[in-house]
């Protein structure tokens, strides 16, 4: 009935504020906000999540949010997006000298000096924070990333309004220890806390949290706090005996914190540990008492042998992810041992292990059938008979990263290929013994492949690309660097991939314009486009880009010659969902930059 608000007239403001909540883009709330009076009130009030820039006038624009939005649950402040206000000071990140006491440093109530204060007066401060607890009392999730100018102050107000807070993620942050002690005093419900590069926290505070919190802490991060040792570690192996992920990086942590740990956290999970000065004891503990274990990863480990892996394997049943970065003492025994003792490993990730060779991987392969992703990165003694045995067995994987592994050739690829046809993203970088057989022969088997990248694989020609588009339906492709291959390839790949999302053919010497018409053609969904050193890339090829790839976000194009500011004026002005260009800032003309000065990144190349 003209005239009639039929909608609003039958339709109640509950289930109104239930479907808006069911919407996930942003611009659709946006579009429903624009209907009329009621929908934009209760679409405000049906927000539960926001992310804000912590530079700029953060607090303003804080108090503004939380004065709009009244039901926010989930808020995300981070200084490293981009801010909404341009302001000419740049807020100060600078890290306090790590060899002073924090006390010293920065106080509970944070009265700085006004010099101290003045660059940071536009980033997010305690009153900012006090605006958000005072408004979002029924807050559930917090992160403060890189806020550098939050004290205990801050923490202390928070903990006295948002008492259902749940997660609190302070990476960054310069906050002491009795905002920490409040937070643990008055958040009961608190299951997540990350503390990466928090520095002025010392035990007394996570002593303090783990002392009122630990029976609710689910989840703990702590890395590159300096004052934080093994008393710590203590405290919360007698307190969270409900913990279940712990990550670690530390140079100040030995064998008797994470002994305690172990022993006392019996429900471990998910175990994390770049911790310089532990040793096979350690993980021994670890081991003996963690059954429940199912996630491990070692970060930069040199005191320990396989004699660690040997008590993993032993205790650890239901382990099924394991990462090993720069263990150097490692060697295939403790691959033998993980893949007899914990045989429903999903996830192996090996990264410069140099004493681990083939014959580890041939384990894995034999006697893990549930393999899902496999990881080698600068693994140069392992050769292509592993992947003969990760063919055989291993008709699960899906995921295969290859970085230096200099010891292996086509037949690998063809192990992997005829015997894993379920492999959906396979990527390869600098495997130089690596040509088309490999390649081709994943095109004729897996015909799931959706993400092929194959950088610097410099025996990889047109009849490889060829083979993969007319075999599989890729939505992200990445040859850079793959000089053999040349428009011919990268034809079959338009014609043969209409779901192609992102391209990356930087570093090709032969791609010349044509390339860019067939995308335009053939390629409506292309998002994201890589062109940097394409030498032959002209701006009439942009012009061809843009007419049919109308959903583009990024372009990359540095160091190609022949695109000048025309071109890079047709991508921002033809785009209308463009994001990020990157580009000699010299090409940019003044009338792009002041039009959409924000999409731009400038190649940084100083000449001293």
């Amino acid at each position: 009935m003209k005239g009639a608000d039929l909608i609003n007239t039958f339709l109640p403001d509950e289930l109104l504020m239930e479907i808006f909540q069911r919407l996930e883009a942003k611009l659709d709330l946006d579009a429903c906000a624009l209907v009329c009076s009621k929908w934009r009130r209760n679409e405000r009030a049906s927000r539960r999540t926001i992310k804000i820039a912590a530079s700029g006038a953060a607090d303003r624009l804080l108090e503004h949010a939380v004065g709009r939005f009244t039901g926010l649950v989930n808020v995300f402040i981070d200084e490293r997006l981009p801010s909404a206000y341009h302001n000419p000071v740049v807020s100060s990140r600078a890290r306090r000298n790590s060899l002073s006491s924090p006390a010293e440093l920065h106080n509970v109530t944070g009265n700085n000096s006004a010099e101290e204060n003045e660059p940071e007066r536009f980033c997010l401060s305690d009153a900012g924070l006090g605006s958000l607890a005072q408004g979002c009392k029924g807050l559930e999730k917090l992160s403060l990333i890189w806020c550098s100018a939050i004290t205990s102050l801050g923490l202390i107000n928070i903990a006295e309004n948002c008492r259902t807070l749940k997660s609190l993620d302070l990476q960054g942050c310069y906050v002491g220890d009795q905002g920490l002690i409040a937070i643990g005093q008055s958040c009961k419900l608190l299951r997540d806390l990350n503390l990466r590069f928090c520095e002025g926290l010392t035990d007394t505070g996570l002593v303090g949290l783990a002392q009122h919190r630990g029976n609710s802490l689910v989840s703990l991060g702590i890395a590159a706090c300096a004052w934080i040792t093994d008393t710590s570690l203590q405290a919360v192996a007698s307190h969270c005996h409900c913990l279940e992920t712990l990550s670690l990086d530390s140079e100040f942590v030995k064998n008797e914190g994470i002994i305690s740990v172990a022993r006392g956290c019996g429900s471990l999970k998910t175990l994390k540990l770049q911790c310089m000065h532990i040793s096979d004891e350690a993980l021994e503990a670890v081991g003996s008492s963690c059954s429940s274990l199912e996630m491990l990863a070692l970060y930069n480990f040199e005191r320990f042998t396989d004699r660690s892996l040997s008590s993993i394997a032993k205790g650890c049943k239901k382990l099924r992810c394991l990462t090993l970065n720069d263990c150097h003492l490692l060697t295939d025994r403790s691959l033998e041992f993980v893949a007899r003792g914990c045989t429903k490993l999903t996830h192996l990730e090996i990264n410069g292990c140099q004493n681990i060779e083939t014959s580890g991987l041939e384990y894995i392969g034999r006697l893990c059938p549930g393999l899902f992703e496999l990881s080698l990165f600068y693994c140069p003694r392992i050769r292509n008979s592993a992947f003969m045995e990760v063919g055989r067995g291993c008709s699960l994987l899906q995921v295969l990263q290859l970085v230096d592994c200099l010891s292996i050739n086509d037949d690998a690829i063809s192990h992997i290929a005829q015997g894993c046809r379920n492999i959906r993203k396979l990527h390869i970088r600098r495997c130089y013994e690596i040509g088309s057989k490999g390649l081709i022969s994943v095109g004729e088997n897996c015909k799931l492949l959706t993400d092929l990248s194959i950088q610097f694989c410099e025996r990889v020609g047109d009849e490889a690309l060829i083979a993969i588009a007319e075999g599989c339906s890729l939505r992200r492709l990445n040859v850079s660097g793959c000089h053999q291959i040349t428009g011919n390839g990268l034809s079959a790949v338009a014609r043969c991939c209409p779901d192609l999302v992102y391209l990356d053919i930087s570093v090709l010497k032969h791609i010349e314009d044509m390339v860019l018409a067939e995308l335009s053609d053939e390629c409506p969904k292309l998002k994201d486009i890589v062109l940097s050193h394409c030498l032959q890339i002209t701006d009439v090829g942009l012009a061809h880009l843009v007419k049919g790839c109308s959903q583009l976000e990024t372009c990359q194009m540095v160091y190609c010659p022949l695109v000048t500011a025309s071109g890079v004026a047709t991508i921002v002005s033809s785009c209308s969902k463009i994001k990020k260009v990157l580009i000699e800032e010299w090409k940019v003309s003044e009338r792009t930059k002041r039009r959409v000065g924000s999409v731009l990144s400038f190649l940084c190349v100083d000449l001293l």
